[in-house]
């Protein structure tokens, strides 16, 4: 067995030893994080966004001890100089953090979406993906912050580590989808954690508001709590811009974003993944590439996009320069200029 291989089992037994939020023991037959009414999208004990689940762990096995072809990241991969936000913006300022995380300063406030400030996304310090470049905000930089944004409880978007941290500091407001709250408080008890549905629009401010969407994803902490909590993208308006924020998503057929497009656009700017989707045979349910990202970019009616979750933590096979190649490809393709879709380093930032 390659070395390669072995970090592989080490990894995936990390992944099943691991439940998140101490559910070692939980059973199929009971939500540990949510008991609420069925749904279109709850059946009472599991969250679906109305696809079949194709994948299971036979494919996780596949993918990790077959014959694959990954580009390793590199130790190090240098990222722009670490930015110094100012304490507030009356208008919009958005930094990158790296992968999925980001600063929003919104007219007065300032928000953290998926903010990931550990060396590693996984549950354990020692092991899993390890980021190859540090934070584009220094964690002592970020100003006081108002409010939390989660769209899922995977590691790499659901840092409780970090949480733990903006909670002793600025006792920010907490807000995610439904059943994430119960993994913020089993390790931060007096979090100001709550937990909403699809298609529910909270004020943050007399002028800021957020409302979750559904994405084509999925939810776990460890092996035993699969889709037990709920993921969500979020639609930002403020005075001036209207913003949709994908943490992670599959394209499936497209059709999701032409309606929320249809529903809710057009927007001033989309927020997009454009990383972590090779092999497409298994990636494909949950994660879009960048040609799929350019076409929710127009099914959404967006003016501009920028692409994260990609070139911080390596989670699947592509190298680390492939998502923003495929993207330059993906943009001439469809006759688009490159200015249209930024792929987003840490620390660069937009503003409005």
């Amino acid at each position: 067995m390659t070395r390669r291989k072995l970090l592989s089992f080490v990894g995936l037994g990390a992944l099943l030893a691991s439940t998140g939020a101490a559910w070692a023991t939980i059973s199929r037959s009971r939500n540990p994080y949510y008991q609420g009414p069925v749904s279109d999208h709850f059946n009472g004990l599991v969250f679906s966004d109305g696809r079949p689940v194709t994948k299971g762990l036979a494919d996780v096995l596949r993918w990790q001890t077959g014959k694959r072809e990954r580009e390793a990241f590199p130790l190090a991969y240098q990222a722009p100089p670490q930015d110094k936000p100012p304490t507030r913006v009356d208008g919009i300022r958005i930094v990158h953090l790296g992968h999925a995380s980001f600063l929003y300063q919104v007219a007065g406030l300032n928000l953290l979406i998926d903010p990931v400030y550990s060396l590693r996304a996984s549950p354990f310090s020692f092991i899993g993906p390890k980021r190859v470049n540090a934070p584009g905000v220094a964690f002592a930089d970020l100003p006081k912050i108002d409010a939390v944004l989660i769209t899922h409880n995977h590691y790499d978007h659901l840092d409780i580590e970090t949480l733990a941290l903006l909670h002793a500091r600025d006792q920010p407001r907490m807000i995610m989808p439904l059943g994430n709250d119960a993994i913020v408080r089993a390790r931060i008890p007096d979090a100001r954690a709550e937990a909403h549905d699809w298609n529910d629009r909270l004020a943050l401010s007399d002028t800021v508001a957020v409302t979750l969407v559904p994405s084509y994803h999925w939810s776990a902490r460890g092996a035993f709590d699969r889709r037990m909590a709920l993921w969500c993208s979020y639609i930002l308006e403020a005075p001036t811009t209207k913003i949709f924020h994908i943490g992670d998503t599959g394209y499936h057929d497209g059709s999701l974003y032409a309606e929320l497009g249809g529903r809710h656009g057009p927007f001033d700017l989309a927020v997009l993944p454009i990383g972590a989707y090779e092999p497409r045979w298994f990636m494909s349910d949950n994660h879009m590439n960048p040609d799929e990202a350019v076409k929710v970019m127009l099914a959404l009616g967006a003016s501009q996009a920028i692409g994260h979750h990609w070139g911080t933590f390596q989670l699947t096979d592509e190298g680390v320069e492939r998502p923003p190649e495929a993207l330059k490809v993906a943009l001439a393709e469809a006759g688009l200029p490159e200015e249209r879709f930024r792929p987003m380093r840490p620390g660069l930032s937009w503003s409005a």
